[in-house]
């Protein structure tokens, strides 16, 4: 809003000290993160109390976890706190006609109601079910489309392929203004299906290869492949986000490393001059995701302050799908999705240990008469964790011994994170 106030104002010829500023990514990417992160530790600590009084607490299942039991009555639902300080940095200093911008909103309040919906059946419900698995799939699924479906049709969802940039053109601070105004580009916009692929020279796959016919059947089966592509990617982020929210301070630490290489991509495929340095699709006004992912690093990083060990307040399920969600979109908005295995490992792997170790059970069952897991415990970071006076049976993997403390454990993961988050960002010159 106070982008959209000052622009106002330029339009009726006022001259307002700094209001130029207000022209600068960088400068509105700062401010809206800075805004998260104060408004997140303001309003924060009176969300907890009012949470408290409520007594919106954790529902705790024994499962012999060492500090698992003291967890119990922590107020949940903190993701509130989260939702609320992204929109306050995104509303006030972000354009809100860009379509990039109004996508990540509509995801985040979507997001947002699921996991809301979840934490209240469990909480004033007695519910330790929750929303149905298949009610949060279909709600997830239908967000998917929602998103395919706006990057096929919005004729503001582009890529200008084989922009050259003019000698005239120099690296000044002045270039933000001319990359955001869409000047000085070399060919007519393009709807394509290309994303980003790592490790090759000409780092781009096109879905429409995926398409089995050609001609008009194949213009529409290569968008079809793309938004079921989109679809199953916002699916698979929200809900292996969810699966990684167990331990205090893991999912909003994750969370905010991978955004930050988010926001850090979104900027330079929003740049004329950056992109056409580094030889990646330009996007016209996909620079503005930056700004809402500055918020997004500052709301979690706000949380942290409260959500650290020992816990104040858990982000429940309406913090934890709302994070994903928002991961997924962003990656799908900037062409970045196929390197989420990489940049989200984490979250990756946290999925993965739950469908390998089901998969194993259910197989070994089978064959044995008797279960067996590859890990003590998933998903992977319970794993580390001591497991006191609970039989394991066979396990492939045996816990470590002695067992981390949880604190040990987030730590540890938060630094896999970096050089997974490191590793990604080097990819954009190793191809």
């Amino acid at each position: 809003m106070i982008y959209h106030l000052f622009k106002y104002f330029a339009s009726l010829g006022w001259d307002i000290p700094g209001m130029g500023l207000m022209n600068y990514l960088s400068f509105r990417a700062m401010m809206a993160s800075v805004t998260a992160v104060l408004f997140a530790l303001i309003v924060g600590k009176k969300i907890i109390v009012l949470l408290q009084k409520k007594q919106i607490g954790e529902t705790v299942r024994d499962l012999g976890l060492a500090g698992q039991i003291e967890k119990k009555g922590t107020p949940t639902m903190g993701g509130i706190i989260i939702i609320l300080s992204i929109l306050c940095g995104v509303l006030l200093f972000s354009d809100l006609t860009n379509i990039y911008v109004i996508l990540l909103i509509i995801s985040t309040l979507w997001c947002g109601a699921i996991g809301f919906t979840d934490d209240y059946i469990k909480v004033f419900r007695h519910n330790k079910e929750g929303l149905s698995k298949r009610g949060k799939l279909l709600a997830q699924i239908v967000l998917g489309f929602i998103v395919g479906l706006t990057v096929w049709m919005s004729p503001d969802i582009v890529v200008r392929e084989k922009v050259e940039v003019p000698e005239s053109v120099e690296r000044t601070l002045d270039d933000e203004t001319i990359v955001t105004n869409g000047r000085y580009v070399g060919e007519d916009v393009v709807k394509s299906t290309k994303t980003t692929i790592p490790f090759v020279k000409n780092h781009e796959f096109d879905y429409r290869w995926l398409s089995p016919f050609k001609g008009v059947w194949g213009w529409y089966a290569k968008w079809a492949i793309y938004v079921l592509m989109i679809v199953i990617v916002i699916t698979a982020c929200s809900n292996g986000t969810n699966l990684t929210d167990g331990l205090d301070g893991l999912a909003a630490g994750t969370s905010a490393i991978v955004g930050v290489v988010i926001g850090i991509l979104a900027w330079l495929g929003g740049n004329l001059i950056d992109s056409n340095y580094l030889n990646i699709m330009y996007m016209p006004g996909s620079g503005e995701i930056a700004i809402f992912m500055a918020a997004f690093v500052g709301a979690l990083i706000g949380f942290l302050w409260f959500n650290s060990y020992p816990a104040q307040v858990f982000m429940g399920d309406t913090g934890s799908l709302t994070i994903g969600g928002i991961i997924g979109v962003s990656a799908v908005l900037i062409r970045k999705e196929l390197l989420l295995p990489l940049l989200c490992g984490i979250f990756f792997m946290e999925s993965l240990s739950v469908l390998l170790q089901t998969g194993y059970f259910k197989l070994t069952k089978k064959k044995y008469g008797e279960g067996r897991r590859i890990w003590s415990m998933t998903p992977l970071h319970h794993h580390y964790q001591d497991r006191k006076g609970v039989a394991t049976g066979h396990v492939v993997f045996q816990k470590p011994v002695p067992a981390h403390h949880e604190a040990k454990i987030t730590a540890r993961f938060w630094i896999v994170g970096i050089i997974l988050a490191v590793a990604t960002l080097a990819l954009l010159k190793i191809r």
